[in-house]
């Protein structure tokens, strides 16, 4: 009996190593197989501090959270391939100055799912159909105004996007995907409340409007890479032409944004995580945007009417969205 035991536990082992062995080149080959992959990572930091008497002054009392969540699952079926990636982010700060009223930080739902027929079993490209969805959890805030709990500047689906695409994927496995599409549809959502507020309407939409429809050329290249048995990398490259882009116009006729379809949106996305234990990490995450859609002012209007300066870092970066992260904290990594 004890020959036996041993010789199946010795053969389920060799079945496992053999699963994993699979799962390992499918990362970087493509099969012509049955199989399901899933992976991802979930960081959750803290930092907190106290100051009292403290001679070089600052925050008497703060505390800042920040939730990553980065998934990605592919099922496979010969020729046919089905994979999803889900991104969610989203951190508070919370001050003694401010009350410790919460302050975000950051905010984000992206969401693609990607369904693929391979060309030829010889070939690494694939015809493939596409759907992104783009958004965040709550409202915003613009902190450096004087009143700025009276007004919010963006809450879920105010924007909302939503691409759909169709085109060609060049896979490498399951860490490498370049797909690009010459007929991409993107649209853009908005509560009438934000487009009213300003002559020039929210996000490209128009004033009074609620939506806007685009056609174009779309690009979205992604690589993911394990460096280290502790340390990973992923980084993601979206670009789309609007084929309808023009200038923009006011409620009363006056152009406000000059545009054209070599004004490309350029989403440029990085994130490292090193796995420090078992279950701490330290998370390294830089994002890039670029949208014609979206300019940058330097200035605002203050509850009197009257045209404010803003107060703020990073004012020389003009129309260029930038986030980064630094998070220290719990992983569970899957």
């Amino acid at each position: 009996m004890l020959l036996i035991a041993g010789f199946t536990f010795n053969h389920a082992k060799a079945q496992l190593e053999k699963t994993d062995d699979v799962k390992t080149q499918l990362r970087t080959e493509n099969k012509d197989t049955v199989a399901f992959l899933y992976g991802g990572v979930f960081n959750l930091g803290f930092n907190e501090g106290f100051l009292h008497n403290w001679a070089a002054g600052g925050e008497l009392a703060s505390i800042t959270s920040n939730a990553v969540f980065s998934a990605y699952t592919i099922r496979m079926n010969h020729r046919h391939i089905w994979t999803n990636n889900l991104d969610l982010n989203y951190g508070l700060f919370y001050a003694y100055s401010n009350k410790f009223i919460p302050r975000k930080t950051d905010d984000r739902i992206d969401f693609t799912s990607k369904y693929g027929i391979r060309l030829d079993t010889a070939t690494d490209f694939y015809f493939t159909t596409l759907f992104n969805f783009k958004s965040q959890f709550t409202k915003a805030y613009d902190y450096t105004m004087k009143d700025w709990d009276t007004t919010s500047t963006s809450r879920f689906m105010s924007p909302g996007y939503i691409t759909l695409a169709v085109g060609i994927e060049y896979r490498k496995g399951s860490n490498l995907s370049l797909f690009l599409s010459p007929l991409a549809a993107r649209f853009t959502f908005v509560d009438k409340y934000y487009t009213l507020r300003n002559p020039e309407g929210a996000f490209g939409v128009r004033y009074g409007n609620t939506a806007r429809a685009e056609l174009g050329a779309y690009f979205s290249g992604r690589y993911m890479v394990d460096i280290t048995k502790q340390l990973s990398f992923k980084t993601r490259l979206d670009l789309y032409s609007n084929y309808l882009a023009k200038d923009s116009k006011d409620s009363l006729g006056k152009v406000v944004n000059k545009d054209s379809p070599g004004n490309i949106d350029v989403l440029f996305d990085n994130l490292f995580v090193w796995k420090a234990g078992k279950y701490v990490s330290l998370t390294l995450g830089a994002t890039m945007i670029y949208d014609n859609d979206i300019p940058y002012k330097k200035t605002y209007i203050n509850s009197a009417g009257a045209e404010v300066l803003k107060d703020e870092v990073g004012m020389g970066l003009g129309w260029l969205q930038l986030k980064q992260v630094f998070t220290v904290g719990f992983i569970y990594k899957f």
